[in-house]
């Protein structure tokens, strides 16, 4: 089983930047591949960032050039630097794991950007 735990969502101005985090347990993380997702109100989870236990990295067409997921073994922690933010960028964001085939979830942090 693993836990995740994202923080680092906030509210912040069109063109801000924000750094999430995404803690994991276990020991094994470094064999991981992760993933970042967000959801707006009324629309379906998607596929933000992902990258894999090699850091082999790929993004949504919506935020390539913007956004950057990296990881530190040593922390057992992912992130996701988020540059140039859009109002459309407004969702709640949640770290992602697929082990044996489940799913893990953490519980999500939401990112607000508005003036």
């Amino acid at each position: 089983q693993v836990q995740l735990v994202e923080s680092g969502g906030g509210l912040v101005q069109p063109g801000g930047s924000l750094r999430l985090s995404c803690a994991a347990s276990g020991s094994a993380f470094r064999n991981y591949d992760m993933g970042w997702y967000r959801q707006a109100p009324g629309n379906q989870r998607e596929l933000v960032a992902r990258i894999t236990s090699s850091t082999r990295t790929n993004y949504a067409d919506s935020v390539k050039g913007r956004f950057t997921i990296s990881r530190d073994n040593a922390k057992n922690t992912v992130y996701l630097q988020m540059n140039s933010l859009k109002p459309e960028d407004t969702a709640v964001y949640y770290c992602n794991t697929v082990l044996r085939g489940y799913w893990y979830w953490g519980q999500g942090t939401q990112v607000t950007v508005s003036s």
